[in-house]
């Protein structure tokens, strides 16, 4: 009898050790929280790998974060000189391109409605956020996958995010469409927790944007204009397009109408004195490749030296967003 309920002691024990030793998805998530969110501040270092071009793209991203919202995010194309940073400090929140001698001040809460992938906070909340988030346990590593609560969710609702079991830290993050072929990868090379920055640190230096040349704005108009067109494809649209000629270039009209209707302007874009910040109506957006400013009725950025404007009255923000993501070099369409 002693020996049937020592035996029985030693099953109990077993499975409580083994119950102790699997980590539930509420235990990984807590610590995440507490990890990432709960930190005075960071720096990290990543690749942002975008897929939804004719050819993968590839940016070199650095973040610092003190709290309580104080951000810097330089994001530069590997192999080129071009580079955005976006900055919030106690001023507002800034969009500087030197390559344009160009500072644009937004008053936006940026990043608070819109999630970012590089920002390990976000992605915390991200977790926390998606009621019907899970859990994949590997051998090295836990996978988050939520819903994504960006500017992309309509055409890249899904994220999975690696997180390493001995650091707590995501590896990387992998952003997909609704086939779940992915579209975005981040992946970090380095994550500094606990790394705090003096506000001076966080401020725009108005001078240091205007460093670049205007080589890409002179590209875009060797042949008049270099004209991109949007990619995506909606029965039932049809597009006029006519050009009228400027002093520096030539500016492009696209009027899109039918199911769905709306005008996308193309001209080169015009260089800025770099002495004074430009206020912009709107919310910074981040298109992957360049931060656009965004209304309830139109989106406008700048990309390779020329500046876009897209104008609707009947497309969501989330449509406007997906033609503007979808922008292709004429032969590339």
């Amino acid at each position: 009898m002693r020996s049937r309920i020592v035996a029985l002691l030693l099953v109990v024990v077993m499975v409580l050790l083994a119950a102790c030793g699997t980590p539930t998805k509420e235990d990984v998530m807590k610590k995440l929280s507490g990890k990432w969110n709960d930190t005075k501040g960071y720096e990290l270092k990543a690749t942002m790998e975008i897929k939804t071009g004719a050819e993968p793209r590839l940016y070199d991203v650095v973040v610092w974060y003190t709290k309580p919202a104080f951000y810097r995010v330089n994001v530069s194309q590997s192999g080129s000189d071009d580079s955005q940073m976006i900055v919030r400090n106690e001023d507002g929140v800034f969009v500087v391109t030197p390559s344009l001698g160009k500072t644009y001040k937004f008053q936006s809460d940026w990043p608070a409605q819109n999630s970012q992938p590089y920002l390990i906070g976000a992605l915390s909340d991200d977790i926390k956020a998606d009621k019907n988030v899970t859990m994949t346990e590997k051998d090295k590593s836990y996978v988050f996958e939520t819903a994504t609560r960006n500017n992309h969710k309509k055409v890249l609702p899904i994220q999975q995010i690696h997180v390493d079991k001995k650091t707590m830290l995501p590896t990387y993050v992998s952003v997909l469409d609704e086939n779940k072929e992915e579209k975005i990868r981040i992946t970090f090379s380095q994550i500094t927790l606990g790394k705090e920055r003096k506000a001076a640190d966080y401020n725009v230096e108005i001078s240091d944007t205007n460093t670049g040349d205007q080589d890409d704005a002179k590209d875009a108009d060797k042949t008049g204009l270099k004209t991109y067109y949007p990619s995506v494809e909606w029965e039932g649209v049809t597009m006029h397009e006519e050009f009228v000629k400027l002093e520096n270039g030539t500016r492009s009209f696209m009027t899109f109408s039918g199911n769905k209707e709306y005008i996308l302007v193309q001209e080169p874009a015009v260089r800025g004195d770099g002495k004074v910040p430009v206020s912009i109506e709107g919310d910074p957006v981040d298109l992957g490749f360049t931060v656009a400013a965004m209304t309830e009725n139109s989106i406008r950025w700048e990309s390779d030296g020329i500046a876009f404007f897209i104008a609707s009255e009947s497309l969501t923000q989330d449509e406007m967003i997906e033609v503007a993501s979808s922008m292709k070099e004429e032969g590339m369409k």
